[in-house]
């Protein structure tokens, strides 16, 4: 096997590694437009071995890589990806095979997209198998799984591993079923532990090989959990799972559960409770914002430290005597200002594979040994970003119009005053369950070296802070959500950081859609405004897109922008562009299928009527977000002339 792809993007890693001495602080594009090289790492379950995603110098073609710790230079296997694919999901099954959940990626705004198909390899890359999919005639069972048409998905293993894993299933033919498998990853061969007649549901799995629970959003966007007795599926009420509940493990003696539950349908907390809701006891909550980080320790699982979804993560142990917490403690301390997070461990608890990251690093990847506690240095996600070059993102609060408190994440440029400081408004993607954090953020990061203060707002529609703050967002797309980021705004000028004459707006996905309307519902308050494979057709959603493709995703458009054609109309930037009263910039992949190209050209025939003036970049090739790394140069650097050209260069220390 020829290994020049790996030993190539190991050696642009050195390559592209900051240099020491460099004075200049302004960072070139060309680092904020490279994809990561390695990432999403997976220790195998004795310790030995590493298997990650490896992406090439273009960004464009992936593969799954295993190394032996002992030598990170030279991989011990490589399966190649066709162009765009990637193992979206990696896990152990054994010492020797994996199992990868195949994903697909045509965006930077994209998270990968699984493709429902499920193969296996062992370590070595030999005895590569097809364990379901719509490719069904490859593989060792082709003769038999010529009816595997749908999506699967791994949704546990076995502790400890012994070569299965549990898979949930969606056919095609029959969205109105989710069945579960428990698989032999060696034999492929497959049995039946599991099914409910709810299609896109997942499963919790308890010790005796038995799904215990059923639980997601139906066809309808409705969020169900269902408990398995006796008689067959149950649903659960809310008196059992309040407004909001997550099954997530069992405890060690398999007699109680921990889950993330919420009553009342405010920030969810971490809870070990009966399997029907009884007993239950609150290991961890916080006011303001959910529990969404959660540190494990070796098998068998318990959590021994958390952290809110909301502002800086700092973490509150559990147990602070237990040995999980001392470490986690002591390996902090090594590593002053960065959120440290425990992956996973060998079975036998002896090695450890962490991450270190922060809003100034991309983050970095550690193995320990916790019986002689030898920390190695495994690889960084982006060697080329210095995080002394980064800018500081602060996490503050402020109150929106109507009262509601919400969050804002301050991204300001190095070896300034936050005061009187030109700045951009970026809306985030989504809208609906998708929020910003305190880690690492490229597009800010990218602004705030280029001078600007960047404000992001965490607007009602977003995650992180319970089910109802979340829910508030419904059928608010062009109304409560574009009036909290505006009140952003107005927070930023009143309290002095930003010069007033001089704000921007810009935002990729909903965030572009969000660029348009804001200066639509806030005149004057903006000098310029940028859409990045933006939505700016609401009707249109329904008509064109992959949302729509199936019942889930028309129930959700149903719930979130809803169906009258006057609001839908009332709410949409094309219908209003007579309204947009500064200079707008259009950028858009040819070939999006999350927001068509037609949104953009939409977008553009109504400021052409409208007699607007506007800025236009397309590329043919790119889906939602542009992926080539020489179309992602371009792009930021029309992004930086645009804005400088507005509201003049950003404040240099």
């Amino acid at each position: 096997m020829s290994y020049r792809f790996a030993r190539t993007v190991l050696f642009a890693a050195c390559l592209l590694s900051p240099a020491a001495g460099v004075a200049a602080d302004l960072v070139p594009v060309e680092a904020f437009a490279h994809h990561p090289l390695l990432s999403m790492p997976r220790l195998s379950p004795n310790g030995e071995y590493l298997a990650v995603n490896m992406n090439d110098a273009d960004g464009d073609s992936h593969a799954l890589v295993i190394y032996k710790i002992d030598d990170m230079k030279q991989p011990v296997s490589m399966l190649r990806l066709p162009k765009y694919e990637l193992a979206a999901g990696i896990t152990w099954v054994s010492n020797t095979r994996l199992v990868v959940e195949k994903g697909k990626q045509y965006g930077s705004i994209d998270k990968p997209q699984l493709t429902g198909e499920v193969i296996a390899t062992d370590l070595d890359g030999k005895h590569q198998d097809y364990l379901y999919g719509f490719e069904g005639s490859y593989g060792t069972r082709a003769a038999t799984r010529g009816t595997d048409r749908g999506w699967g998905f791994v949704d546990g293993v076995p502790t400890p591993v012994n070569g299965h894993f549990y898979m949930a299933t969606q056919s095609w033919s029959n969205t109105d079923s989710s069945t579960l498998y428990d698989v032999d990853a060696v034999k492929n061969s497959r049995h039946l532990i599991g099914e409910i007649g709810i299609g896109g549901l997942s499963f919790m799995v308890g010790a005796n090989g038995q799904a215990h629970y059923a639980y997601g959003r139906d066809d309808n966007w409705r969020y169900v959990v269902y408990h398995q007795q006796a008689g067959g599926w149950a649903p659960m009420g809310a008196a059992q799972i309040g407004h909001s509940f997550t099954p997530i493990f069992f405890t060690p003696d398999q007699q109680r559960i921990y889950a993330s539950y919420s009553a009342d349908g405010g920030p969810t907390m971490l809870v070990e409770q009966d399997e029907n809701g009884g007993n239950r006891k609150v290991l961890a909550n916080d006011s303001f914002g959910s529990i969404g980080n959660i540190e494990w320790t070796a098998l068998p699982y318990q959590p021994f430290a958390t952290a809110p979804d909301t502002g800086v993560p700092t973490l509150n142990y559990i147990d602070a005597n237990s040995m999980a917490a001392k470490l986690h403690h002591a390996l902090s301390m090594k590593f002053p200002g960065s959120y440290l997070h425990f992956v996973n461990f060998s079975e036998d608890g002896s090695k450890l594979l962490f991450s270190v990251s922060s809003d100034r690093d991309p983050g970095a990847y550690f193995l320990i040994d916790t019986h002689h506690y030898k920390v190695i240095k495994l690889f960084a996600t982006s060697p080329w970003i210095d995080p002394a070059k980064m800018a500081e993102r602060r996490p503050m609060h402020f109150k929106a119009s109507d009262g509601m408190d919400l969050e804002a994440i301050l991204t300001i440029p190095n070896g300034v005053k936050m005061a009187n400081l030109p700045m951009v408004l970026l809306p985030h993607g989504g809208p609906i369950g998708v929020e910003d954090d305190w880690s690492y953020d490229n597009d800010a990061q990218f602004l705030a070296n280029r001078g600007y203060l960047v404000l992001q707002v965490n607007y009602r529609g977003s995650s992180g802070r319970g089910v109802n703050f979340m829910e508030a967002g419904y059928l608010k797309w062009g109304t409560r959500i574009q009036q909290d980021l505006t009140d952003g705004v107005k927070w930023a000028i009143a309290e002095k950081y930003a010069d007033p004459q001089r704000v921007c707006v810009y935002g990729g996905s909903f965030g572009g859609y969000a660029a348009m309307m804001t200066t639509i519902r806030a005149p004057g308050m903006f000098k310029c405004a940028v859409g990045y494979a933006g939505i700016y057709d609401l009707a249109m959603m329904y008509k064109k897109g992959d949302i729509k493709a199936d019942k889930s995703g028309r129930s959700y458009l149903n719930t979130v922008i809803g169906k009258d054609d006057a609001d839908l109309a009332a709410n949409s930037p094309d219908k209003l562009a007579d309204k947009i009263d500064v200079p707008v910039l259009l950028i858009h992949g040819e070939d999006d299928k999350r927001a068509p190209f037609a949104q953009a050209k939409a977008m553009r025939a109504a400021l052409d009527a409208a007699h607007k003036p506007y800025e236009w970049l397309s590329k043919p090739g790119e889906g939602h977000g542009f992926y080539d790394e020489k179309n992602t140069i371009e792009f930021y650097t029309a992004l930086q002339t645009f804005i400088a050209k507005h509201i003049g260069a950003g404040t240099t220390p």
